[in-house]
């Protein structure tokens, strides 16, 4: 009697069996440099997000008060694994660099080459001689301000744009209450009072926060 099996004759044969290589995955040394730039209060990495990198295994280094402007203190910084350093030159020899506005050519002369460059780039501000100076030392610079999401949106750009257009309308109403600058007058729907018009020139994301913050205030919105 034959017995029955329910593979064929190939399938009873040794198979070859691919297996999953595991690729090393190389740590991240990130360096986080005071920004300069006039007026600038931003900072790449909260704490909590230096405490996510961290607990990852990867390296976190950070110019000591980089996070002032922004109520961190450094040591909140230090609580969540970032190493902190008043040498600059330290911070910018990190293979790996976070910053705001794009790096001056000092800055970029502090810098090792081969280097990773993550911020604003600003192009159309940018002379020759500042994108010499990255291809001399073979810098991969990466402009924040032009990654995609998934769905086409500018992820970063957007969400400072939200920022800008409602602190627009804040700092408008502000002006506004001042008799010295402004007509005296609150947005706010004040019995008796006809709401103050406000005027929008565009119709883009910051438009659109103004918009909404405007309307939310009482004010009348008209947008061209």
């Amino acid at each position: 009697m034959s017995t029955f099996s329910p593979f064929s004759k190939m399938q009873l044969l040794p198979q070859e069996e691919k297996l999953e290589i595991t690729r090393h995955k190389s740590d991240l040394f990130i360096g986080i440099p005071k920004e300069t730039s006039y007026q600038e209060r931003r900072i790449c990495l909260t704490p909590d997000a230096v405490s996510s990198m961290t607990s990852h295994g990867h390296r976190v280094m950070i110019e000591a008060g980089a996070g002032e402007s922004s109520s961190y203190t450094d040591k909140d910084y230090s609580d969540a694994g970032a190493e902190v350093t008043s040498d600059t030159k330290k911070v910018f020899s990190c293979p790996m660099i976070l910053k705001v506005e794009p790096a001056t050519l000092p800055e970029i002369e502090m810098m090792n080459p081969q280097t990773i460059v993550i911020s604003a780039i600003q192009l159309k501000t940018q002379r020759k001689a500042y994108f010499e100076a990255l291809a001399t030392k073979r810098i991969t610079a990466l402009a924040f301000e032009f990654i995609k999401d998934e769905d086409g949106s500018y992820p970063a750009v957007k969400s400072l744009s939200e920022i800008a257009g409602i602190a627009s309308v804040h700092i408008a109403a502000e002006l506004m209450i001042n008799q010295n600058i402004g007509k005296g007058l609150l947005f706010g729907n004040i019995t008796g009072v006809p709401p103050t018009e406000v005027v929008i020139l565009g119709a883009g994301t910051v438009a659109e926060y103004a918009a909404r913050t405007a309307i939310g205030l009482g004010a009348t919105v008209k947008v061209f």
